[in-house]
């Protein structure tokens, strides 16, 4: 008899009771079960886990977001408070070093209270022997938890492992993709009835889809209640995620594990199960709420508008030839267009009050002065 790892055996038993499970389901028990999830128990970054994130590559990448947070301070009016908040901040080292660039701004450092939402115990121990004593840091579980306030939010990768719906157009309509057990492994399946009226929300170029296409979606919550944050308290947030422009149909459904794509339906909770993020679905709802959008661009237009050439000569002038190296490499990874680039497959977002006109970027606006040299 087959033995199964408690998480599987639990879905198992979910979809025996009551049915096949929405992907959007599957994914979130994968991801976040309270005992067996995939971001509960584990740290998955670095060469020793499943992936590598930009501020993981290199410390240019949280540097730049420093100053780009520093510069969203001064179109606010310089508020002698502001809360500097990261959603799913992974290791802590996109904060750190963020923090790092802002010293050079004792006004802005001095301003700063920073905040962390991250649910893994795991995760939020490696934050704290990351950020060590840098300064106060205050952990939460939800952003509606954080003080009321001026607040700019970073978020790097944090949309696209948010659980995504999946719909596949037949003859009868848009029916919701499942997950069922068959020949005693997970297999796709779709509900037998279509969605009622779910077509008429759609942008005309996914209705023209042809049958068999599928559509991904993400219920708006997590960028609502962020947009209504910045709406009602003031300030801006930089969304920087893998994911397109406008809304379309396709299956970017994928899992990562050891670096490797994997089975999203084979060892639940064993690896990372991520999709694309519809940048234009996010706008949209962010506009809806009330605050302005700023974007979206692709990374490697973003970091270059900061002055992230800049920076890397300034390490490159600073390193041994081998040091020189990684910074090039990184350059390259974190800008390049190519296939092993992240320069096109990151977009960027931005959010602001409605009284913040343009953001440095996004609207092509100068940074403050980087950070000194190592």
């Amino acid at each position: 008899m087959t033995e199964f790892s408690p998480l599987e055996a639990h879905i198992r038993h979910l979809i025996a009771t009551s049915g096949p499970m929405p992907v959007s389901r599957y994914m979130q028990l994968c991801l976040t079960h309270p005992e067996h999830g995939y971001y509960v128990a584990r740290d998955p970054l670095g060469r020793e886990g499943d992936f590598t994130t930009a501020p993981e590559v290199s410390q240019m990448f949280g540097e730049l977001l420093g100053l780009w947070a520093a510069s969203v301070w001064s179109a606010m009016g310089m508020p002698p408070e502001v809360q500097l908040i990261e959603l799913g901040p992974g290791r802590g080292t996109m904060m750190n070093d963020a923090l790092r660039a802002i010293r050079i701004l004792p006004a802005f450092h001095e301003a700063i209270h920073v905040h962390l939402v991250e649910v893994s115990p795991t995760l939020r121990a490696r934050q704290r022997e990351t950020l060590g004593d840098t300064r106060p840091v205050q952990w939460h579980h939800l952003l509606e938890d954080i003080p009321p306030g001026p607040a700019i939010i970073l978020a790097n990768e944090y949309f696209d492992v948010l659980p995504v719906h999946q719909m596949v157009k037949k003859d009868t309509g848009w029916h919701e993709r499942m997950i069922d057990v068959d020949d005693d492994i997970f297999v796709f399946t779709t509900a037998p009835d279509p969605a009622p009226r779910f077509e008429v929300l759609l942008p005309p170029q996914v209705r023209a889809a042809p049958s068999g296409a599928i559509f991904e979606w993400r219920a708006p919550t997590e960028i609502m209640t962020l947009a209504r944050r910045i709406r009602d308290h003031g300030g801006a947030a930089l969304i920087i995620d893998y994911g397109h422009l406008r809304s379309d149909a396709g299956d970017t459904l994928q899992a990562v594990a050891q670096h490797s794509y994997a089975n999203p339906l084979r060892s639940p909770g064993q690896a990372d199960i991520t999709a694309h993020v519809d940048f234009q679905a996010l706008a949209l709802a962010a506009e809806d709420v009330g605050v302005r959008t700023h974007g979206p661009v692709e990374q490697g237009v973003f970091l270059n508008r900061l002055g992230i050439d800049t920076r890397a000569q300034t390490l490159i002038k600073h390193s041994s030839n081998v040091g020189a190296g990684d910074v090039a490499s990184a350059l390259l990874r974190l800008t390049d267009s190519g296939n092993k680039g992240m320069g096109s497959l990151f977009k960027v977002l931005g959010i602001s009050h409605p009284s913040i006109e343009t953001l440095a970027a996004l609207s092509d606006l100068p940074l403050p002065p980087g950070p000194a040299a190592p």
